[in-house]
């Protein structure tokens, strides 16, 4: 390179050994690799959970079900990839709301049409059905965009504590200890 000699002694490095270029020293490595690894459908692993969202505060609740669906839990993270659980939530109907959040939480809706925009408080949606609160504060939380989407796919809610996916075992996690 730019008309110096290449000494023609150089042998290609032995792995795992020492070798020289002029008077400097150099180590190749044996078996560490420094690849990211990236996840993809093929390799993650996902797992059945189930929580119970009896006398949880909504917000925290939600929060922590949405790292299980997105699997911001997990090593092997990959942001534009579905790497989460499917998550089972039972009992959500009991949650609880901190504060007058009852009455002065409003959620917002338009039908399309002029003068379509309807409001209702917490107590009306939880009236409509337990499981929506749930639902509603868990989709707020993942990414708006098709990913989003297909992880929103993965979150079953129930208001009771009985659910249909016992054959898939789903471990119990006790969301105030897990995350």
């Amino acid at each position: 390179m730019f008309g110096r000699k290449i000494n023609s002694t150089f042998a290609p490095p032995i792995l795992g050994g020492v070798f020289f270029i002029g008077i400097h020293k150099f180590k190749t490595l044996d078996t560490l690799s420094y690849k990211t690894i990236s996840a993809n459908k093929a390799t993650v692993q996902k797992e059945w959970v189930l929580v119970d969202a009896e006398g949880q505060t909504l917000g925290r609740l939600a929060s922590k079900v949405a790292i299980l669906l997105r699997g911001k839990h997990k090593t092997n993270f990959t942001p534009h990839v579905d790497c989460g659980d499917n998550v089972v939530v039972i009992n959500a109907s009991q949650v609880a709301l901190k504060g007058n959040k009852w009455e002065q939480k409003e959620y917002i809706r338009y039908t399309g049409y002029p003068s379509g925009q309807r409001v209702l408080n917490a107590t009306q949606m939880h009236l409509k059905g337990g499981h929506r609160l749930v639902e509603k504060a868990v989709k707020g939380m993942l990414p708006k965009n098709k990913l989003g989407a297909e992880l929103f796919r993965n979150l079953r809610v129930f208001a009771e504590s009985d659910h249909p996916h016992d054959a898939q075992n789903p471990t119990v996690i006790s969301i105030n200890e897990h995350i």
